[in-house]
C-alpha cells in the first residue's frame, strides 16, 4: 500500500441540487470526504428549509476534502463542469433560484487561477453556444446540511435516480458530453483498434496484442484518460493471451457492470472517468481473492517505472522499491 498523503485541501462547488453533486466525486482516489451543505450567504447555521426560502444568500454546495498529489484540483474541475449547465444564471435544471446557482468557491489563489483558466478553456472550446456564467467566488463559511441530505445517492437510491432523470441533468450530460464531436476527436487521437476496443467493446486477438507477455516493471494507465489502473506487480500469466491482473491500483478508478453480450452474464470493466471499455473480471485468478482482471492491451498504455516521475505519477515509484512491503 502507498503511504497516506497528508497534504489535504478543500474544494467547494455549487451546482444546483447537492444530492447530485456527490456521487461523481465519491470514492475516487485522493478524495478524503464529501459533505453536502450551504455556503455563500449571510446567515449562521442555515437549514434546508431556510435556504429554500431564497432569503439567506446561501447556495447548496458540496465541500470536498482531497489530496492534490493524488487527485489534482484540475481534475476536480473537469468533473464539475460535466455535472452542471454552466450557461444557466437562474439555477440548475428544474431547480430555480439563487440557492441553486452554480459557483466555484476557491480557497486560495492557486485554486482561483486554475478555476479561471478552466472556465476560459471551456468557453473557448465552444462546447456551449451561450456564455459561461458560473461564478468563481472566494470561499466563505460552509455549513453541513442535515443528515438526510448526506450521501443521498446511497440512502435514497430510487429517489436519486428518478430525480437525476426527471430534472433533466442526465439528458443534458448526454447531449453536451461524450457527444459525436467528442468521439470524433477521440478517434483522431487513438488507433483504430484502440478506438474500437474502448468505445465499441471490440476484443483484440489473444496472444497478438501488445502487453499479454509484458514483464517490465511499471504502471498500466487508461489509454483515454491517463488514469493509473494496474501495476506490473499485480500482473500474472493467466494463460489466456491477454494481460491479467489480480487487482486494480484503486477500485475508485474502475467501474463494473453487467455484460449480457454473450450467452452468459459476465462482469465488464470500464474506466470510471473515461467510460472506456477495458475488459472483464473473471474468478479464476490467484489466491486469495481469485480475481482475474482480463484487460485488453488496446485499452492500456504502459509507463515504465523509470518514467513515472516525468508522467506525473511519481507517487507510485515507491511501489517498486525492493525494501518496501506492499
Amino acid at each position: 500500500m502507498l503511504d497516506k498523503i497528508n497534504n489535504q485541501q478543500l474544494a467547494t462547488f455549487a451546482g444546483g441540487c447537492f444530492w447530485c453533486m456527490v456521487k461523481p466525486f465519491d470514492e475516487l482516489p485522493g478524495i478524503v470526504s464529501l459533505v453536502s451543505g450551504y455556503t455563500g450567504g449571510h446567515t449562521l447555521n442555515p437549514t434546508y428549509d431556510e435556504v429554500g426560502t431564497e432569503t439567506t444568500g446561501h447556495r447548496e454546495a458540496v465541500q470536498i476534502t482531497f489530496e492534490p498529489e493524488v487527485f489534482p484540483y484540475e481534475r476536480l474541475l473537469e468533473i464539475y463542469w460535466q455535472l452542471i449547465d454552466p450557461t444557466d444564471a437562474g439555477g440548475q435544471f428544474m431547480d430555480r433560484g439563487h440557492s441553486y446557482r452554480s459557483a466555484i468557491f476557491v480557497h486560495n489563489e492557486e485554486q482561483r487561477q486554475q478555476a479561471e483558466a478552466s472556465r476560459q478553456a471551456l468557453q473557448a472550446s465552444r462546447r456551449f453556444k451561450k456564455p459561461i456564467v458560473t461564478e468563481i467566488l472566494p470561499a466563505s463559511p460552509f455549513y453541513p446540511a442535515e443528515d438526510e441530505h448526506q450521501q443521498y445517492y446511497k440512502t435514497h437510491v430510487a429517489n436519486y435516480k428518478a430525480y437525476m432523470k426527471g430534472s433533466g441533468r442526465e439528458d443534458f450530460t448526454g447531449q453536451y458530453w461524450n457527444n459525436p464531436e467528442d468521439k470524433k476527436r477521440l478517434r483522431e487521437r487513438l488507433t483504430e483498434l484502440q478506438y474500437e476496443v474502448t468505445q465499441n467493446k471490440a476484443a483484440e486477438q489473444a496472444y497478438q496484442n501488445e502487453y499479454w507477455d509484458m514483464n517490465q516493471e511499471g504502471l498500466y494507465v487508461d489509454i483515454v484518460s491517463g488514469d493509473p489502473l494496474f501495476c506490473s506487480k499485480d500482473k500474472f500469466d493467466s494463460g489466456t493471451g491477454w494481460p491479467g491482473f489480480s487487482k486494480p491500483l484503486d477500485e475508485g478508478l474502475i467501474r463494473k457492470e453487467a455484460d449480457y453480450s454473450s450467452d452468459q452474464v459476465r462482469t465488464a470493466v470500464r474506466g470510471r472517468l473515461s467510460h472506456a471499455y477495458l475488459g472483464h473480471v473473471l474468478y479464476d485468478g490467484p489466491e486469495p481473492t481469485k480475481l482475474h482482471y482480463r484487460i485488453n492491451s488496446a485499452a492500456l498504455r504502459f509507463i515504465p517505472k523509470e518514467e513515472l516521475e516525468s508522467n506525473g505519477l511519481g507517487r507510485f515509484v515507491q511501489l517498486f522499491k525492493a525494501d518496501r512491503l506492499r
